[in-house]
């Protein structure tokens, strides 16, 4: 049965609402992660207490997001939507107003909590305010908060902190969610209401439990040394075994808690393995970018920030091509440009020295922001192009939920890649230092160095690791690209939408 089109005469007042709703969440993604210094002394919090404020918000929203699709089909969407946006938006007050660590980490857990069904709901209003044939501008439209929020997010975060205070980077939700709230009450239409509707707790709990544990192991991952850790072990060990279990339930289920029926549909399958991928660069690329740029090229953080932003900028002018070329061409082959242009992009960044100009950055990241764009919003629309409608609402949640999970993976990968390989670099390097290299010999001759001084080695030393580090994080795009290109194979399991059956 087909969701009734909400408030098609006021298409454009309902794209609004929906983008603010989308914007406040996708900000708070990234927003928080500059502040975290200032909130650690603000708290007297240590650096391991300090990353629970993130860890926090990104747990409860990957456990609650599969919720969505229940919640929407036995209360009806709208008043969802709206629960969703108030708590959201008295939760940025009180983690604004927050007194202690105890009360900042229990006010992230209802930010997320509440803010886990506004992107996969927002995604699905806008899919059924538009007709079908518009279902890729209104993906762009969509696209635009979900992508460009994160990327923006660190620059404003900055802002906010340097000019302001910490608090702002929650209290500036406020007016974000005043506004959705409002245009969604007025604009948004009711969707039907099923009172029969069983919840399958067991699910539920199952899922909870896988996801609430991979979430623990990817961000406790790197503070404890991965799997030589047993409380990293015990994690993976529980959450592979409730996946497992999971998978079981619902294919044996009379009524689960997520509908198989989703997985048939080969665009959407396909699709959640492709946005996978895409999660992984997405945030990824923005976790190294930042530290390297501060810690090995010199740059302040506001003017990294600065540099970086243009980045959303070129998502967004894709996004906006994109959507003006919806129906004129393969979606399959602007999916295939935007990951080739993605790939081209991390294996510039891998080329990158410690002298490469702001004006490198700044084209490297607007090209990388184009093919972002141009995979990202195609994927979306032709991913739900032949999903039953009755499963719009599960559908995005779980495309939420994967790109999310993606997104995770992906740090924690870059993250551990980074240390292990700054480590074996470190040794690379260290072994040419001996006493008949040429190099040394004339640094020597120059005054440069001198190795009996324990000074002039800690100098050296330090030298050697700016250098390891960099190549490390050099790798690590290399890796992204080869991520990405290996992406591509995927883009055959995808049917065009625009072709007619024979």
């Amino acid at each position: 049965m087909s969701q009734p089109n909400s408030s098609a005469s006021h298409t454009g007042l309902v794209t609004i609402s929906v983008m603010l709703a989308t914007i406040m969440q996708a900000l708070d993604t990234t927003i928080a992660n500059v502040a975290l210094p200032h909130m650690q002394g603000s708290v007297g919090a240590t650096q391991d207490q300090i990353s629970w404020v993130l860890t926090s918000y990104i747990v409860a929203a990957a456990i609650c997001m599969p919720l969505t699709g229940f919640l929407t089909a036995r209360f009806g969407r709208k008043r969802i939507f709206l629960i969703a946006v108030t708590g959201f938006t008295l939760a940025s007050m009180l983690c604004g107003a927050a007194q202690s660590l105890n009360q900042i980490v229990l006010f992230r857990l209802l930010q997320g909590v509440f803010g886990a069904s506004l992107v996969p709901l927002s995604q699905s209003v806008l899919l059924d305010t538009y007709p079908k044939e518009q279902h890729a501008k209104a993906m762009a439209l969509w696209g635009m908060g979900v992508m460009v929020g994160p990327i923006l997010g660190p620059s404003l975060g900055g802002w906010l902190t340097e000019y302001y205070n910490w608090r702002w980077v929650f209290y500036i939700n406020i007016p974000f969610g005043l506004l959705a709230w409002f245009g969604l009450n007025r604009f948004v239409a009711e969707t039907p209401k099923s009172n029969q509707l069983k919840f399958d707790w067991l699910g539920f709990l199952l899922l909870t439990i896988a996801i609430g544990s991979l979430q623990l192991m990817l961000d406790r991952g790197e503070l404890l040394n991965w799997f030589s850790s047993p409380e990293i072990m015990t994690e993976a060990v529980i959450s592979a075994l409730a996946f497992y279990l999971f998978i079981v339930h619902i294919t044996t289920s009379q009524a689960p808690f997520l509908e198989p029926g989703l997985f048939k549909d080969k665009n959407f399958a396909a699709g959640l393995l492709l946005i996978f991928v895409i999660g992984i660069v997405l945030l990824a690329t923005m976790a190294l970018l930042p530290p390297m740029m501060q810690h090995l090229m010199g740059y302040p953080v506001l003017d990294v920030g600065l540099i970086l932003a243009p980045r959303g900028f070129g998502t967004m002018f894709a996004m906006m091509l994109v959507g003006r070329l919806s129906g004129k061409f393969d979606p399959r082959y602007k999916i295939l440009f935007g990951l080739i242009l993605t790939s081209f992009s991390l294996w510039q960044v891998s080329t990158f020295t410690q002298d490469t100009a702001a004006s490198d950055i700044i084209l490297n990241g607007i090209i990388q922001g184009i093919g972002l764009g141009f995979a990202f919003v195609p994927l979306s629309a032709i991913s739900f192009s032949t999903l039953a409608p009755q499963y719009r609402n599960h559908g995005t949640a779980l495309f939420s939920l994967v790109r999310n999970i993606g997104s995770s993976i992906g740090i924690s990968i870059v993250m551990a890649y980074l240390a292990q390989h700054t480590q074996m670099n470190h040794a690379a390097f260290a072994g040419f230092i001996e006493q008949d290299n040429v190099a040394l010999k004339q640094a020597v001759d120059a005054g440069l160095y001198d190795l009996d001084s324990a000074a002039s080695l800690l100098t050296l030393n330090n030298q050697i690791n700016q250098q390891a580090s960099l190549l490390a994080y050099l790798q690590d795009f290399k890796l992204m690209m080869w991520i990405t290109l290996c992406a591509i194979p995927l883009l055959v399991l995808l049917k065009n939408p625009l072709k007619k059956p024979a």
